[in-house]
Parts: structure tokens; C-alpha cells; sequence
């Protein structure tokens, strides 16, 4: 990798005077899961690398008025094992236990993870966020595109979003919580991810002074039951294919309000708003389940080698739907 600058503030403020103007000019890092072999590959080559591991402020997780308060350096594996996540968000527990390698679950940290860059081949072999060849044509459609999105595909962008935890998180309508020079912002984890128009933007609302440092999750209601469920080629060392996370509010067996998110399937956490709509007032079972994952896969749009994305979807729709109601 190209050689760069390291530093490790004591403090927010501190870790902004450190970053540039640009991401050229700094990259923060955390558990460095994904930034390290960004850099290593080259495909990113910043000045300076800011390591905020060691700031109080962006860890720990903590009760608040607003609810449960994750801060950004909270490490998959302190999500796994902090009880009051595993009683009351199922879902977001399942989807931090199914990272399959504790090496990873133990570095890398839940910022990290809403952050992280795409994993699409032809990015990450230096053609590109939106991959297109030297001409400007896109790679993607009459490529290798197995992996890519089904949803949200229209152009410029084909990858998919990276993140585990985004699904989960967004289904139960948690807040990210960001820190800049004019102190805290906050905005929806579901409008924190963006499709970038051109390859110098990023797939997130940060921008290159300010920090992700906390996300707050509503405190859990009665009869609110959560679930994820994924598909994955392989259980080692590998991402999913598809995955499924919904949030139930519940009165006995019936939904009074429901929230599908797919994750894999788009260059954003993909919002199912058919699918929950259409769940409220119904009775859980199995004929409701399996008519949920239809209607969250309307509209899909798979590419030349990736139709068989469809039929996942569908199936961990309903199979997060059935595993929420037995929770």
C-alpha cells in the first residue's frame, strides 16, 4: 500500500482537526476490516488514516430517553453478547451473530459496518464505484453480475449494500448519529445510505470532516418481534445473497404495523414498503408469510446472471416473517 500518515486523537474534536478536506486526503479507521485491504489493493490510497477506536464518546452502549445508544466502535461481538439486544432486538442480534468469523466479529465495529464499501468485484479491481470501462460504458450489465442488485438497478450504480446490520437497524427505525465541527446531527439510518451518481461520491450522507459516532435505536414496545434471516453460498468467510429483516408490532397473532427491509439486493438497504403495507391488519401465518415475500419482490429488476436473487428474497421475507412470530 502507499505509504501514509497515522493518527490516534483522544478525542472527537481532536479526531476532526485531523481530517482533511477530502477522503484522498483521510480515511477514518476503526476496525480497519475493510479499509486495510481497500488500501492494500489500492484502491484506496489515503494521506492519513485517523484511528478513533480510543474516543469514549463513540463507544460503549448505553440506555438513553431516546432508547438504546450504540456507539460507533461497539464491536459485532460486544452487540452479540450485550443482553438487552439479544431480548428485546432479536433481529439485530441475529444479524451480528451470522458474520461468521470471530476474528471479524471481534474487530470490526458497528460504524464500521454501515460504512463499508461495496463488494463488487469490478469496484475493488480499480474500474470504478459505477465500473465503467474507459469509454464510460457500464460493466455490469453484460458482465459477470451474479452478485449484483435486482433492486434500485436502473444506472449509474449496480453494486449492492454491504452491510449486515443496515436491514435490521432500519427496520427498527433506528438513528444515526453524526458529529462534525457544528456538533451532532442526526438523521434515519433508512436515509443514511444514498446511491452515488458518480464515482468520487460515497454510498452514505458523511462527508469527508464529519464522523458517524453513535446510533440510537427507539426503546423496544410491547409487542414489537423482530427477525433476520439470510441465504449465503457458504457459511465461512463469505457475505449473503440476500437477506430479510422485519419488525413486527404485534396484538395477539395480528400485525398492526410491519417493516421489511432486504439487504443484498440494491445499492441501499432496500425498504419492502409493499410488503409492510400490505402485512397490517393480517394474521401471521404461513399463507401470510409467503404472500409478503411476493409483494416484496415486485418490481425487481434482475440482471443477465442474478434472477435466482428474486426467489431469495422472497424466501427470507418469509422466513423472517414466520421466525419473528414464534419469538
Amino acid at each position: 500500500m502507499e505509504a501514509f500518515e497515522y493518527a490516534r486523537p483522544a478525542s472527537g474534536k481532536e479526531a476532526l482537526e485531523l481530517l482533511g478536506g477530502s477522503f484522498a486526503d483521510s480515511e477514518i479507521l476503526a476496525g480497519g476490516m475493510d479499509l486495510i485491504s481497500l488500501m492494500k489493493n489500492y484502491v484506496l490510497s489515503p494521506k492519513r488514516l485517523v484511528n478513533i477506536k480510543g474516543i469514549s464518546e463513540f463507544s460503549g452502549i448505553r440506555s438513553t430517553q431516546q432508547g438504546l445508544a450504540i456507539g460507533a466502535t461497539t464491536t459485532l461481538q460486544e452487540l452479540i453478547e450485550h443482553k438487552t439486544i439479544a431480548a428485546d432486538y432479536p433481529g439485530l442480534h441475529q444479524a451480528a451473530d451470522a458474520i461468521p468469523s470471530p476474528q471479524i466479529r471481534n474487530m470490526a465495529t458497528a460504524g464500521g459496518n454501515l460504512c463499508q464499501r461495496p463488494r463488487c468485484w469490478y469496484f475493488r479491481n480499480g474500474f470504478g464505484l459505477l465500473a465503467r470501462d474507459a469509454k464510460g460504458n457500464p460493466l455490469v450489465p453484460g458482465g459477470d453480475n451474479r452478485y449484483h442488485a435486482i433492486f434500485g438497478n436502473d444506472g449509474p450504480a449496480y453494486f449492492v449494500n454491504g452491510s449486515s446490520l443496515a436491514p435490521a437497524l432500519i427496520a427498527l427505525s433506528a438513528q444515526a448519529r453524526i458529529f462534525s465541527a457544528n456538533g451532532w446531527r442526526e438523521v434515519a439510518v433508512a436515509d443514511f445510505f444514498r446511491t452515488p451518481r458518480n464515482d468520487n461520491e460515497r454510498e452514505n450522507v458523511l462527508q469527508p470532516k464529519e464522523i458517524l459516532g453513535e446510533i440510537v435505536i427507539p426503546s423496544a414496545s410491547k409487542g414489537l418481534r423482530t427477525s433476520t434471516y439470510e441465504v449465503r453460498e457458504r457459511e465461512a468467510l463469505d457475505w449473503p445473497l440476500a437477506t430479510a429483516s422485519v419488525a413486527l408490532k404485534m396484538s395477539g397473532n395480528k400485525i398492526e404495523k410491519a417493516s421489511v427491509v432486504l439487504g443484498y439486493v440494491a445499492p441501499i438497504p432496500w425498504q419492502a414498503k409493499e410488503a409492510g403495507d400490505w402485512l397490517a391488519g393480517k394474521t401471521l401465518n404461513e399463507e401470510t408469510a409467503a404472500k409478503a415475500g411476493e409483494a416484496a419482490v415486485q418490481g425487481a429488476k434482475p440482471l443477465s446472471g442474478n434472477k435466482y436473487k428474486v426467489q431469495l428474497a422472497r424466501v427470507c421475507v418469509k422466513r423472517a416473517l414466520l421466525a419473528a412470530g414464534r419469538a
